[in-house]
């Protein structure tokens, strides 16, 4: 099947303005520092997340998934990935990174907690990534999604996750993550990061199932998908102020 078959053009701006321009090539140099931010950064959150104490609600949506012979579409907010690296760890999740600099020792740090990397964003490379991650979905390897990101605006979910469920009939799987202590950033996202020993609790809404591509079924489901994920953060926090 073309490439055109499979992500129609207007399917694809409507899932989050992506426009493919290429690969972009990395010098040696700046692969090397790369490899060397990675080197230094795993251990460090390796580290730090292994220190978590955990809440989990909904984890058996999951298992629920696989077991229907679908693969997961995960769906977060940009902020929140930090210790969803260490949650979804070694289960060979698809993410999409940028082609930059920063992308690439970034998608080095996923390797080594056992993710894997289809390069592209919403300005550089969509297509491709986007085809894939249709692929990888295809060859049963659940996928992941920032779908605010990569620049928001914040908690404000693209389109991207729900075009990809309804084109290949797997479903999103909505996901939030708070903790009890942590460094938060000033940036855009306001990305949290655990301070260690502290708790982190999780919660994994029902799969939601996309039907088609139709622009009522996607901008339907696109807000249902921001609904789960304001119902995720506050069952969280509920996890965090309880005593069990």
């Amino acid at each position: 099947m073309a490439i055109a078959e499979c992500l129609p053009a207007e399917a694809l701006a409507k899932a989050g303005r992506i426009v493919d321009c290429g690969l972009t090539n990395l010098s040696a140099t700046h692969r090397y520092k790369a490899a060397l931010i990675a080197a230094f950064a795993y251990p460090l959150i390796a580290a730090l997340c292994g220190t978590l104490r955990w809440k989990v609600d909904g984890g058996q949506h999951w298992d629920d998934v696989i077991r229907a012979g679908h693969q997961p579409i995960l769906a977060l907010w940009h902020g929140r990935i930090f210790a969803g690296l260490h949650y979804f760890r070694r289960r060979d999740v698809v993410v999409i990174t940028s082609q930059n600099f920063d992308g690439e020792w970034i998608a080095r740090i996923l390797k080594r907690f056992g993710f894997r990397t289809a390069r592209g964003s919403s300005s550089r490379g969509g297509v491709r990534a986007l085809v894939q991650l249709r692929r990888d979905l295809a060859e049963g390897r659940p996928v992941a999604f920032t779908v605010d990101g990569p620049r928001g605006p914040a908690r404000v979910a693209q389109s991207g996750a729900v075009w990809l469920a309804g084109a290949t009939g797997n479903p999103i799987l909505p996901f939030h993550i708070e903790a009890s202590r942590c460094w938060t950033t000033r940036s855009w996202d306001r990305t949290q990061v655990p301070k260690p020993f502290s708790t982190v609790a999780i919660s994994i809404a029902e799969p939601l199932y996309v039907k088609d591509t139709a622009d009522e079924t996607v901008e339907t489901a696109r807000l249902a998908l921001e609904a789960a994920l304001r119902n995720c953060q506050k069952r969280v926090l509920e996890l965090l102020t309880s005593r069990t």
